[in-house]
């Protein structure tokens, strides 16, 4: 029996398994692989440019499935800069209580319930500095609590159509195929399902299988890393004055450091073992209290053996220590320590990172960062501010301080809730039928015109990455659908293989939809997955709606390893997890959301209406 039909499907079937491969090994980025995808298609001429062509390849970019994931960023954001999302954070530490259990059903029903109808990823990152702070003052262990915040963000995400992208478009797919238009709560039902039991499983189960595993900061005893910074001046009778750092009795020392040094309050970009030192230079040394009282002068401290150096002491302040995740849109990943010369850039250090369940505390300038690197930093009030006021890092050690618009937070909120409530009753009550795509477009304006959330920000809150890889994957699904090569892969599987029971097929295409959603994007797999399922439903004689359901589910079940979702990448470095923490506690749970869902979804969505 031959395999392909065409050179087009021969050509298809082996770009799909590159694409798959180069998503895993992350030769480039996600999207440039999606749209080199694309690009190619166009190239072999499998899909056109030409305006009058049904397979036109520039149509994807009219798709109302990126357009409505863009919108929701928005709105999202809307609801972090008036307050809403943090509001919430805080009531929950007053709700969590002393309890360690009552914590944990407080986190997770909030979480799941907010993850509904918001982006997951900013409800992981607000709460994640909350939870490890709670879990600091009452010495609970945090890897008890963050792999479970991941799972209420992605479980709660189900609820909705709008609680999760890969929903968004799969149902956006299904309704080009020309199935029926989904309300806001079509998948509901099952949602709650999949968060009653998640809830459940954590509570026992899971509770047990989750791991004690310390964060950076824990590293370092608490006495002795409390190290201080201090600034002194070289008086100009110094015997410094012309001599290299090397040449001195500051590069020998022993319980201080010299971090950097100013001329005319310029920071000298020179290497410290070939600075020349001139009258009145301004030298910052680190040190523990010892070697703090040996290099300046502070009210209570007596100077030691600085006259004999000619260094006057300044002043003397505490340094924090902080930890902080390496964000999605870094500037910095790809790039080592010792590239984006971070010490003098930032005037601050990094003390060890993690990575992948490893804690590096030495020789790590050369490894390049990567997303979800967990840095230990230690530097002045001051320059940590400084630091974490980019998007690179993501505080952990504290909620992040930022002038939020709290008098706008109605005007958030009615907007989200007029999306809600006429998604859910359009059509019915006398309120007209309105698209998702076009609801979502009026409440992303609503919150800018109104300035609950400015451009700028509006812009820098929509992943653009996930935005254009959806783009790029739709148009291979495209070419896919236009070759006949899904209705090849449909015939294979049905009469191939022999799969004719529909029950058996739909329980096959979730558990493919959740193993591939481990190794790559949840958001490609909801892509290249839904118009095949269609197909398959279509050559079995059944509804495709169970199908399409099974995908947007499947698609969203990561929690066998820490880089399937992204909210599992942010907890991994934060809890100081391993990459078999997250197997060990999230297999049975994946196994167990597979009989439940194989089993409800055809009660839910009959094959035969």
């Amino acid at each position: 029996m031959q395999i392909f039909e065409t050179w087009q499907q021969a050509f298809l079937a082996i770009l799909v398994v590159l694409v798959f491969i180069s998503f895993v090994k992350e030769w480039i980025s996600a999207e440039l692989i999606a749209l080199s995808a694309l690009v190619a298609c166009i190239l072999t001429g499998i899909l056109s440019v030409d305006p009058e062509d049904p397979y036109n390849a520039l149509r994807v970019f009219s798709h109302p499935a990126p357009i409505t994931v863009a919108c929701m960023f928005v709105l999202s954001v809307a609801l972090e800069k008036t307050g809403v999302i943090e509001a919430l954070g805080i009531w929950f530490e007053k709700l969590a209580g002393s309890s360690p259990q009552k914590m944990l059903v407080v986190m997770m029903l909030l979480v799941a319930s907010l993850s509904g109808f918001v982006n997951n990823t900013p409800v992981v990152v607000v709460f994640m500095p909350i939870v490890i702070g709670i879990c600091r003052r009452r010495e609970y262990t945090a890897s008890k609590y963050l792999i479970p915040l991941s799972y209420a963000a992605i479980v709660g995400g189900t609820m909705t159509i709008i609680g999760t992208s890969t929903n968004l478009i799969a149902t956006s797919i299904a309704e080009k195929k020309g199935l029926e238009n989904f309300s806001m709560f079509s998948i509901t039902p099952l949602g709650i399902i999949f968060v009653i039991t998640a809830f459940l499983y954590m509570l026992t189960i899971g509770k047990k299988l989750l791991p004690s595993r310390v964060t950076l900061a824990t590293l370092l005893d608490n006495e002795n890393s409390r190290e201080f910074i201090t600034h002194a001046y070289i008086s100009k009778d110094s015997e410094l004055n012309g001599k290299h750092f090397s040449q001195t009795p500051l590069a020998k020392m022993q319980k201080a450091r010299v971090l950097e040094i100013l001329r005319d309050g310029n920071k000298l970009r020179t290497p410290l073992n070939e600075i020349i030192f001139e009258a009145n230079d301004e030298i910052i040394f680190k040190g523990v209290l010892e070697g703090v009282m040996d290099v300046s002068h502070t009210e209570g401290i007596d100077l030691r053996g600085n006259d004999s150096v000619g260094l006057e002491g300044i002043r003397t302040e505490s340094a924090l220590l902080m930890e902080g995740i390496i964000g999605p849109d870094s500037t910095m990943t790809g790039k080592s320590l010792k590239e984006l010369n971070f010490r003098q850039r930032f005037g601050v250090l990094i003390l060890a990172v993690h990575r992948r369940g490893r804690n590096l505390r030495e020789r790590f300038e050369d490894e390049k960062l990567t997303f979800g690197d967990t840095i230990l930093v230690q530097g002045p009030a001051q320059k940590m501010r400084q630091l974490f006021s980019q998007k690179d890092f993501i505080n952990l050690s504290e909620p992040k301080h930022t002038v939020l618009r709290r008098n706008k937070a109605p005007i958030a909120i009615g907007a989200l809730l007029l999306f809600m409530v006429v998604g859910a009753l359009g059509g019915h009550f006398g309120i007209p039928q309105v698209p998702i795509v076009l609801l979502a477009l009026v409440g992303a304006l609503l919150v800018l015109i109104t300035r609950c959330v400015q451009p700028q920000e509006a812009y820098q809150a929509i992943e653009w990455k996930v935005v254009f890889m959806i783009f790029g994957m739709l148009g291979l699904g495209m070419a896919i659908d236009k070759s006949g090569l899904a209705q090849r892969i449909a015939d294979g599987m049905t009469y191939g293989l022999g799969i004719k029971d529909p029950y058996i097929m739909l329980a096959l295409m979730y558990l493919l939809a959740a193993v591939m959603t481990e190794i790559i994007s949840n958001n490609a797999v909801a892509v290249l997955l839904t118009p095949l399922v269609i197909v398959v439903a279509e050559t079995l004689g059944v509804s495709p709606i169970p199908f399409v359901i099974a995908v947007m589910f499947g698609s969203s079940a990561s929690f066998s390893t820490p880089i399937g979702y992204q909210t599992n990448t942010f907890v991994y470095g934060a809890g100081g997890y391993k990459f078999s923490d997250f197997f060990r506690a999230g297999f049975p749970l994946a196994v167990i959301l597979w009989l439940i869902a194989s089993f409800m979804i055809p009660k839910l969505w009959p094959f035969y209406p």
